[in-house]
C-alpha cells in the first residue's frame, strides 16, 4: 500500500502543516510512523485531508475545520467510509451530504433546503437521531449507487461494506465487479464476481461480466467458457450471445459464431442493426 509523506501532503493537497498536525492531534487520522519517526499517511487519510482542503478552500477557519472533522466522526457509525460523504461549507456552517440527506458537523442536525441544493439555497435545521447501530447492507447499497457517478472509489468502499453486511446481496456483488473492472482493477474484479458465483450460484448476468472480464484481459478460451455458463443459466441472454459470436470468429469457430449471432437477432428482434452494450 502506497503512503505519503507530510511534505507530499502539502504538495498534493496544498493544506498548511498545521491543520494537518491538528488533525492529527484530533484524532480523525492516525498516520503511521515511518523512518525518523516521519507521519506517513495512506490514501485513505488523504481523503480525509482532502474534506479539510476543501472546507479551506471556502474559508472555513483552521479551528472550524477541525472541530466539525472531530464532531463528524462522533455522529458516523464507526463502520462508515468518509470517502461515502461530501463535505461542504454552508454560510458559517459544515454541511454533510449522505445520499440523500443533509446534516450539520458540528451539531448532528439534519438540514432541508427549500430552494434547490442547500449549498445554494436556505436551509432548515431538524433533529438527527443518534447513530446507534451499524448501518444495513441496503443502506452500504443505496450509498454505493449515490456516488457512482461522483466518487467510484468511495462506491466500491461502499459495496464492500454491503457484501460484509450480508453476503447474498448480489446486486451490491455484480456492481461492485463492475467498477473495480471499470477501474482496470482486473484482478479484483475477478475476485469479486467468483466469489459471488461460490456464494450465490452461477447468475447469468454474473458469469456473462465474469465473460467479458476474461475477454478484456485476453483470456479468451475462459470467457467462451463463462459466456457459455452464463447461456446455460440464462438462453435468452442476448448480449451474451453477441459476445459469443463475436468471440467464436475470433476463435476460429465460424459454425457457433453464425449460430450466436443468429440468436442474437431473433432475440433482439432485428436484421443486422448496431451492436449491444458490452455489460
Amino acid at each position: 500500500m502506497q503512503r505519503y509523506g507530510v511534505r507530499e501532503v502539502e504538495r498534493l493537497l496544498r493544506l498548511p502543516r498545521s491543520t494537518v498536525r491538528a488533525l492529527i492531534h484530533a484524532g480523525f487520522v492516525t498516520p503511521s510512523r515511518g523512518p525518523r519517526r516521519a507521519w506517513l499517511f495512506s490514501f485513505q487519510d488523504l481523503i480525509v485531508l482532502r474534506t479539510a482542503q476543501a472546507l479551506a478552500a471556502a474559508k472555513v477557519p483552521p479551528k472550524r475545520i477541525t472541530r466539525a472533522v472531530k464532531a463528524l466522526r462522533r455522529h458516523l457509525p464507526s463502520s462508515m467510509p468518509l470517502s461515502g460523504l461530501s463535505i461542504c461549507a454552508v454560510a458559517d456552517r459544515v454541511v454533510v451530504k449522505e445520499g440523500r440527506s443533509r446534516w450539520q458537523a458540528e451539531s448532528g442536525q439534519y438540514l432541508l433546503a427549500f430552494e434547490g441544493d442547500p449549498a445554494n439555497g436556505s436551509l432548515s435545521v431538524i433533529e438527527r437521531p443518534a447513530a446507534t447501530s451499524p448501518a444495513s447492507a441496503q443502506h452500504w447499497f443505496e450509498l454505493g449507487r449515490s456516488l457512482e457517478d461522483d466518487d467510484a472509489a468511495a462506491a466500491i468502499d461502499a459495496y464492500r461494506q454491503a457484501v460484509a453486511a450480508d453476503a447474498d446481496l448480489l446486486d451490491a456483488r455484480l456492481n461492485l465487479g463492475s467498477l473495480l473492472h471499470e477501474a482496470g482493477r482486473l484482478e479484483e474484479a475477478e475476485l469479486a464476481y467468483r466469489d459471488a458465483i461460490a456464494v450465490c450460484g452461477n447468475d447469468p448476468v454474473v458469469l456473462y461480466n465474469l465473460g467479458v472480464l476474461l475477454e478484456d484481459g485476453g483470456r479468451k478460451l475462459e470467457a467462451l467458457r463463462a459466456y457459455e455458463q452464463a447461456l446455460g443459466a440464462d438462453p435468452a441472454l442476448a448480449d451474451c450471445h453477441y459476445n459469443l459470436a463475436l468471440l467464436c470468429e475470433q476463435l476460429d469457430k465460424p459454425r457457433e459464431a453464425i449460430r450466436h449471432m443468429a440468436e442474437y437477432r431473433r432475440l433482439v428482434g432485428h436484421k443486422g442493426g448496431g451492436s449491444p452494450s458490452r455489460r
